[in-house]
């Protein structure tokens, strides 16, 4: 039976009325006969001129005895949560899913604030991806919640519904929206995808790059394909300011002129809004010998359009003012060389397809257009490799000709590097891998 909400609430307030003097109207014939239904009393069983209704107190609902409750009115109030249930939720969902449980954007969680994405979930639906979970999204629960703990998590996700009005429309909904690509990472290899981040959220990032070529070469099972030679290994953070505004700071080794990369980016393009493509753009300052000298001034745009859900493409032209030679130095300051500064312009092409629900395959290579022969450039720097991507991690193995990571750096090749014109041919790719982690 289908009842207007206002009609409910004055239905299940006089069953209340008819609990309190349900012996006293026993005894009159065909006055209606009111018991509880279970051992909570939240339940009540009214029976009326034969016919029989379940009177949920606690939801407001009121449906005929024998039907199931989907088939009761769609404006009836979700069943109120405990404060155990949102204690439950903080401690465990909202790492991912917020505070507020409007999601995140970089992880592509749902906002359950929107009725139109609760309107698409069942109840059972909610229970089984929280107990099973969702492979490489999101953790099982099974085991590490009772029964009883994930169903009051159920119940207060369905509260959530109520927090918003229903033709709001979030950040959050929009992150769900079908042919968007969710980017792994904050680099394919070297080349920016221009990943969003979340509010306050924190980056951890690594590189490394292995300069032994991985194929080439006498003894190279023994190596470990280069695995197991020097690595020129890189590390940094970035700090979501906002979801649009982000800062980061990055750090390269001694043996490429340690230098120290301070950036700020923008997004002010983006297709969870309906834009056309997403464009990024990122301001750095890169000096040398830990931030004490040649300093280079990068300006980039990271254009990038989804082609369906499941790819995205890359375009980063790139203006660098006073970039360096990508030449080895020493591990004390005076070993690192002086070279002049030189104005350059690169773009960087690149692509990820997703060829699995958490892998991907990822592709770049970037031409130097301007002055590529005075920073010793013969060949574009290019990589191609594998990624994972686990909840709110990513792994990146590559092959790759070119140890730089920084944005002036990126587009330098080992042939400057070793100083042989030929290493960044084919036969000279060397293997390396990314790590990205967001631990807030």
């Amino acid at each position: 039976m289908k009842l207007p909400a206002c009609f409910n609430r004055i239905f299940v307030s006089a069953c209340l009325i008819f609990v309190s003097h349900a012996n006293a109207d026993d005894a009159q014939s065909g006055a209606p006969h009111v018991s509880f239904a279970d051992a909570s009393h939240s339940t009540l069983l009214l029976d009326v001129a034969g016919k029989q209704y379940l009177v949920d107190v606690a939801a407001g609902s009121v449906r005929e005895a024998g039907t199931s409750a989907s088939q009761t009115s769609s404006t009836q109030a979700p069943k109120p949560a405990s404060s155990a249930a949102a204690g439950l939720f903080q401690q465990n969902c909202a790492g991912c899913h917020g505070t507020d449980g409007k999601g995140t954007r970089s992880a592509g969680t749902p906002d359950f604030t929107n009725r139109s994405i609760q309107s698409g979930l069942s109840d059972q639906q909610i229970i089984d991806t929280i107990r099973n979970g969702k492979p490489g999204r999101m953790p099982a629960w099974a085991g590490k919640l009772s029964d009883a703990q994930i169903s009051e998590l159920a119940t207060y996700i369905r509260s959530l519904r109520t927090a918003a009005p229903s033709s709001s429309t979030t950040k959050q909904e929009t992150a769900t929206a079908p042919g968007v690509y969710q980017p792994g990472d904050d680099v394919l290899v070297s080349l920016p995808t221009g990943k969003a981040t979340d509010r306050h959220g924190v980056y951890v990032n690594f590189a490394h790059r292995f300069m032994d070529t991985a194929f080439t070469g006498p003894g190279k099972g023994g190596e470990l394909l280069g695995l197991d030679s020097v690595s020129i290994s890189s590390f940094g953070l970035r700090y979501g300011v906002t979801d649009k505004l982000s800062v980061s700071v990055w750090r390269s080794p001694s043996f490429i002129e340690r230098p120290i990369q301070i950036m700020a980016a923008y997004s002010l393009l983006d297709e969870h809004h309906e834009a056309p493509l997403n464009l990024t753009v990122r301001f750095s300052v890169e000096g040398q010998n830990n931030f004490q000298k040649s300093f280079t001034e990068n300006i980039e745009t990271v254009f990038s359009r989804s082609i369906t859900s499941h790819a995205q493409f890359y375009a980063v032209p790139t203006f660098s003012f006073n970039a360096r030679r990508l030449e080895p130095g020493g591990l004390v300051s005076s070993q690192i060389p002086d070279f002049p500064g030189v104005d350059t312009i690169s773009i960087g092409f690149g692509a990820a397809v997703d060829i699995r629900p958490t892998v991907a395959l990822v592709a770049e290579v970037i031409p130097t257009l301007l002055n590529a022969s005075e920073l010793g450039i013969h060949r574009p720097a290019y990589s191609f490799g594998i990624q994972k991507k686990i909840w709110r991690h990513a792994f990146t193995l590559a092959l790759t000709n070119s140890p730089g990571t920084t944005v002036s750096q990126r587009a330098g090749t080992r042939a400057t590097y070793t100083g042989m014109p030929n290493s960044d041919t084919p036969a000279g790719l060397s293997l390396g891998f990314d790590v990205m982690r967001q631990i807030h």
